[in-house]
């Protein structure tokens, strides 16, 4: 199952992720390992790990860092002296300085190494986020064009409202009118005087 957490880093995922990086490297194992190991406990990458650890965790753990790398050294040193054959001082053949300083450019070259790992994992978790950033920003653009078509229904919407809203006025407006000419009309029916033609042949006003 591909890894794809992407929610904020916690206080307990930072603590967890530089102790696992400073035992790693007093062991005398890399950081990559490290970053693999926590990144199988948090469920990310092991890209994201190192990022997270070379751009925020690292440089508050600097002190701890040095400390467990000369740790490395002394466990180093301890376990060559304790694999080496106790023999007379005497008759311990002392280096050429040439060896010497092939070994310390051994060693040199091993610290190298081990930083371009490094940098190698921030880049890759460097062009981790810039993919993600690429899809929040095609996200974004989705949203924009999704409230740009929500804004013109609304003024649609709001235009035939509008329409309604004149319509309903004009129709009140009639309504008005007729009843007016209604009530005129029966007025005018009630008002107008009634007459009838007597035996005589004269008009004679009824009361109504």
């Amino acid at each position: 199952m591909p890894k794809v957490r992407q929610d904020a880093w916690s206080h307990e995922d930072d603590l967890l992720l530089a102790e696992t990086v400073l035992r790693h490297i007093r062991e005398g194992s890399t950081q990559l390992r490290a970053f693999d190991e926590v990144g199988d406990v948090l469920n990310r990458t092991s890209a994201a790990c190192g990022f997270r650890w070379n751009a925020e965790i690292r440089q508050k753990y600097e002190q701890a860092v040095e400390l467990a790398k000369k740790q490395r050294k002394e466990k180093k040193r301890s376990e060559a002296a304790f694999a080496q054959p106790v023999v007379k001082k005497h008759s311990e053949p002392q280096q050429p300085v040439a060896v010497q300083q092939e070994t310390q450019g051994t060693q040199e070259t091993k610290e190298s190494i081990t930083d371009l790992s490094q940098v190698i994992s921030f880049l890759q978790a460097l062009q981790s986020s810039d993919h993600d950033q690429s899809e929040l920003n095609k996200e974004v653009q989705k949203l924009e064009e999704e409230n740009y078509i929500l804004n013109q229904t609304n003024q649609k919407l709001q235009t035939q409202l509008d329409s309604l809203k004149e319509d309903y006025q004009a129709f009140i407006s009639i309504m008005d009118r007729a009843r007016k000419m209604t009530m005129f009309e029966e007025q005018d029916v009630m008002n107008k005087p009634f007459f009838r033609m007597e035996k005589n042949g004269n008009l004679e006003h009824l009361a109504k």
